[in-house]
């Protein structure tokens, strides 16, 4: 019990910080930008306030998930899996190298299809940005995606060469 205050102490404070730090660096930073807060960076160009397209803290990026929609706007690449894999892979190739990385140095992805079926089709373009010596990865079957009509998002983290 003597431990219960504390903690509530430290949790409200880690909200209050979270909630600043996300909404700050997505409206400060602009694509391509990057806004400094205490040891980390957050990578501009997030088409969404609640979240940041990437965050760098001690060499290491933290991308957000990415799906399969035209840049610049909010509309899928296509109908098919096969279409918007593709363009969710460019999008998380875009964001990577946004923030200072690269794809060969990306060490974990986690991937979410809304498909099972999907599976073949997706190593066959994933293995293709990861020729040789690709991350870790976590690929998991979903209900459905945030995104109306998305079938994937990727996430993952990647290092600073």
């Amino acid at each position: 019990m003597a431990l219960e205050q504390p903690r509530r102490t430290f949790l409200a404070k880690v909200t209050v910080a979270g909630s600043a730090a996300v909404l700050g660096g997505a409206v400060v930073a602009t694509a391509g930008e990057r806004s400094e807060r205490g040891g980390r960076s957050v990578v501009g160009g997030s088409p969404n306030p609640a979240f940041s397209r990437a965050v760098i803290f001690d060499r290491l990026v933290y991308l957000s998930g990415v799906v399969g929609v035209k840049p610049g706007t909010l509309e899928l690449a296509g109908p098919t899996f096969a279409l918007q894999c593709r363009q969710a892979m460019e999008n998380l190739k875009a964001s990577v190298e946004a923030a200072g990385s690269r794809m060969a140095d990306i060490l974990k992805c986690t991937c979410f299809l809304s498909e099972a079926s999907d599976f073949a089709t997706f190593n066959t373009i994933y293995t293709g940005y990861f020729p040789s010596d690709p991350p870790a990865r976590s690929t998991v079957v979903v209900k459905e995606l945030v995104v109306p009509g998305a079938k994937l998002e990727i996430d993952c983290v990647a290092c600073l060469a």
